[in-house]
């Protein structure tokens, strides 16, 4: 008989209204030693589902990995460890996760369903722990920070130094790439603090705008218009432009942002040429090879150096938006929070917007719009 009601209480406990034990009112009707009996039984029960955040990891480092053997050796665990691990979880789930394809471990439809909620728990669980670890080690410990690549410059520089000498106890990590890879960076956990271009709207991340910065036409400092003041950019409609390509999931500044500016205007297309290179576009700028549409700061040495000119165009109005990005929700340490602090405080004062949807100073242009 009590055999049975323990069997029925572990039911409760997978299919009732609550994941994790039965309800209150079914345990007052045993003894407190019969109770113990009944929740050690409910805890080993959970213990052996298959879907823990290791699984669930095991997971998403064999479609990272690309396979079985290179998640093995990533996670320094055998491959009959790693398939037994998965078979659980494929197990418990009741489908397949993975296809072998033309010799190639690729996701199955129910595998590119779980991917995101995979990455969620996982970083939950990093969120845990950290906090957890956090209790006893308030001025120590690991931050990743995860920014764009054309953003890696001095102001960075001396963001990490400044914090550097302010925590010496932390471990500073750093991490470059694209605005929409910082994204995924931050989404899985495996940075703790993004710097991009652009507010991502997705709801699983919080962006703080730190800095608006204009973008301004450049070009070498012998260009005929060097230096000079032109109305409208419709005249400089027969140049050569210079810019990144249009590469999915990027957003820096492409070459359509440049076309879209022309568009607006209807002054349709313009010659251009691709360079997925910031400093190589500054050496063709200098070279008197084209134009180029960048942020005062990505050219800030080369105008105190003179190698590059501006153009001043009356109707243009563009500007980029640099944002700080963090998981909606997630844990940041104390660390975490002073690194937040110190980004902050290096890019007060500058050309920042800090009210979302606050306009700033009208110019003589055209409606404003967003390039990045």
């Amino acid at each position: 008989m009590q055999r049975a009601k323990r069997r029925r209480l572990v039911q409760l406990a997978r299919h009732g209204s609550s994941p994790c034990c039965p309800p209150r009112q079914a345990l007052r009707a045993f003894s407190p030693s019969a109770k113990f009996v009944i929740l050690s039984s409910i805890i080993s029960f959970l213990h052996e589902i298959g879907m823990d955040s290791d699984a669930l990891n095991t997971f998403l480092t064999i479609h990272r990995r690309g396979g079985i053997s290179n998640a093995a050796k990533f996670l320094h665990r055998s491959q009959p460890a790693i398939s037994r691990r998965i078979a659980l979880l494929e197990q418990e789930l009741g489908v397949p996760l993975f296809e072998r394809v033309a010799g190639r471990t690729r996701l199955s439809d129910a595998g590119r369903v779980l991917i995101p909620y995979a990455e969620r728990a996982v970083a939950a669980a990093q969120d845990a722990e950290q906090a957890v670890r956090a209790l006893t080690k308030q001025n120590s410990g690991p931050v990743s920070l995860a920014v764009t690549g054309t953003l890696a410059d001095g102001r960075l520089s001396t963001i990490m130094k400044r914090f550097a000498g302010e925590n010496p106890a932390v471990t500073l990590s750093l991490r470059t790439a694209t605005s929409a890879e910082v994204s995924d960076l931050i989404r899985r956990g495996e940075a703790t603090i993004g710097l991009r271009y652009n507010t991502d709207r997705s709801g699983d991340l919080a962006c703080e705008l730190v800095l608006r910065e204009a973008l301004q036409v450049v070009c070498a400092p012998d260009h005929p218009l060097a230096g000079r003041r032109v109305k409208r950019l419709a005249e400089l409609r027969g140049e050569r432009w210079i810019a990144f390509p249009e590469n999915r999931g990027r957003r820096e500044i492409a070459a359509a942002h440049v076309f879209a500016l022309f568009l607006t205007q209807g002054l349709g297309d313009v010659e251009w040429t691709a360079v997925d290179s910031l400093t190589a576009q500054k050496r063709l700028v200098e070279s008197g090879l084209g134009l180029a549409l960048l942020a005062r700061s990505h050219v800030a040495e080369e105008l105190r150096a003179a190698s590059i000119a501006t153009i001043t165009v009356g109707d243009l109005a563009a500007d980029q938006d640099t944002v700080l990005v963090t998981r909606r929700g997630g844990f940041l340490s104390a660390a975490a929070e002073r690194l937040l602090e110190t980004i902050r405080r290096n890019y007060a004062g500058l050309d920042v917007q800090t009210t979302p949807g606050k306009k700033s100073p009208a110019r003589k242009s055209i409606a404003r719009r967003r390039v990045g």
